[in-house]
């Protein structure tokens, strides 16, 4: 993401997770428009993921403050750890998911976590160092795919776009390997942690990469052969907070301290066009 971010290089148990989650591909939201000010000065904690975002929030942060509103990032470096925190209060939002991850983390943990406005999607694309082109990757191909619940299926969704596999009637986006129904070309799918598909890149024919662990990983858009479409992408991410916090006057602050065309501007400037504006 979830980067998701498109989402990206989650530590949870797979088999556990698909067990207890049913997910709707549809749940998307609709925010309200937020508030342009905040009515008086208040402090918060944001949860954000180390990297790139925290040169976009440090700009977040600052037309934040023009608001009366005063945000403190705290970095999270596992992706299980933000909503565990604002669950417990520790933080009062976080910034870092999409709705198949959240659902997923509800499911699992029973959460009172929603989103209150997006930020941006990161299209997930299938790189490749020895193939120019889908057409190219032979019988027999290896190909690397992130091994957590909502990643996996939507790598397995590009290589099913791009005609490499196909899976099973009526998979949800929760989808593993054991739902390829046809593989042509008899290709080894090979299940490893998100952070990993793109380092390991070189010894794969291909892999499919969440855009943030594609840039940590050095893949340029030239080696990416294919991407998820992204129109009605349900991977975009979002800022999220307690169920009971959603119509305080902060949060529409704070979503509008991101919503604008100066954070826009520096979004742009950190992702090099592979994340993408998502409001």
């Amino acid at each position: 993401m979830t980067k998701n971010k498109n989402l990206h290089g989650f530590h949870l148990s797979r088999r556990a997770a698909l067990a207890a989650v049913a997910v709707s591909a549809a749940a998307l939201f609709t925010f309200a428009a937020p508030a342009p000010s905040f009515a008086e000065d208040k402090s918060i904690k944001v949860g954000i993921m180390s990297g790139e975002d925290e040169d976009v929030w440090r700009v977040v942060t600052s037309e934040a403050a023009k608001k009366g509103l005063t945000i403190e990032t705290v970095i999270f470096n596992d992706y299980t750890q933000p909503n565990e925190a604002l669950e417990r209060g520790e933080i009062d939002a976080d910034a870092f998911q999409h709705q198949p991850y959240l659902d997923n983390q509800v499911q699992q943990h029973g959460y009172h976590i929603v989103p209150v406005g997006y930020t941006g999607v990161w299209p997930i694309g299938l790189y490749s160092k020895k193939h120019k082109a889908v057409a190219e990757i032979p019988e027999g191909a290896v190909i690397g795919v992130p091994n957590d619940p909502s990643n996996e299926g939507r790598a397995l969704r590009v290589l099913q776009n791009e005609g490499l596999i196909k899976l099973k009637d009526g998979t949800g986006i929760l989808a593993t390997v054991a739902d390829v129904s046809d593989n042509p070309k008899k290709i080894e799918i090979k299940e490893l942690d998100a952070g990993i598909v793109g380092r390991s890149i070189d010894d794969l024919d291909a892999g499919v990469v969440n855009t943030d662990w594609a840039l940590k990983s050095g893949l340029s858009p030239a080696e990416r052969i294919a991407q998820e479409p992204i129109a009605d992408n349900p991977y975009r991410n979002f800022i999220a907070v307690k169920e009971e916090n959603k119509d305080a006057d902060w949060v529409k602050t704070l979503v509008s301290s991101y919503q604008n065309d100066t954070v826009k501007a520096e979004f742009d400037k950190v992702y090099k066009g592979t994340g993408l504006s998502a409001y």
